[in-house]
């Protein structure tokens, strides 16, 4: 595989790692796309192997990302209704100002569906905050995976 591919993959591979952080990019796809790529122009044992491990992190990876998240969120008592009702307002809070307004449409969202049905600001507030650390949580454990892929990547083409 040429200097140019290298590249190129590389820039597959960073453009999954920022995709996890921006909504609506499948980052962990992009980067195992960018293994895919790698590894079948490689055709050695450590590419085939890499693409193997990276296909179970990132596997584990969507286990665990709707697992664990989604535990704290029931606990709180936050229904999925309300969730629907905030990723929508992120969706539209992100046409109205693009990007950080997805991320203000859904807190916004979200507050305000638990304002209507809790009847309180506390609760409200209460609820949004623990919905917000399940969704961080969720990024990290996102995020994390990815960068292991991205590691197992790095290290496997200086090593090779």
């Amino acid at each position: 595989m040429g200097t140019a591919q290298l590249c190129l993959v590389g820039a597959v591979m960073l453009l999954g790692l920022l995709g996890v952080l921006v909504p609506g990019v499948p980052g962990p796809l992009l980067c195992w796309a960018a293994v895919l790529w790698w590894a079948t122009n490689q055709h050695t044992t450590l590419s085939w192997g890499i693409l193997a491990a990276t296909t179970g992190v990132l596997l584990l990876n969507l286990v665990l990302k709707w697992l664990l998240p989604t535990r704290s969120i029931r606990a709180a008592g936050v229904s999925w209704r309300a969730l629907f009702v905030a990723w929508a307002a992120a969706v539209g809070g992100f046409f109205v100002v693009p990007v950080v307004g997805a991320l203000l449409g859904f807190v916004v969202g979200l507050y305000v569906f638990e304002r209507v049905r809790l009847g309180s600001h506390g609760g409200a507030w209460v609820s949004t905050r623990t919905a917000m650390r399940a969704i961080g949580l969720g990024i990290l454990i996102e995020l994390f995976a990815c960068l292991l892929v991205a590691g197992a990547w790095l290290s496997a083409v200086i090593a090779g």
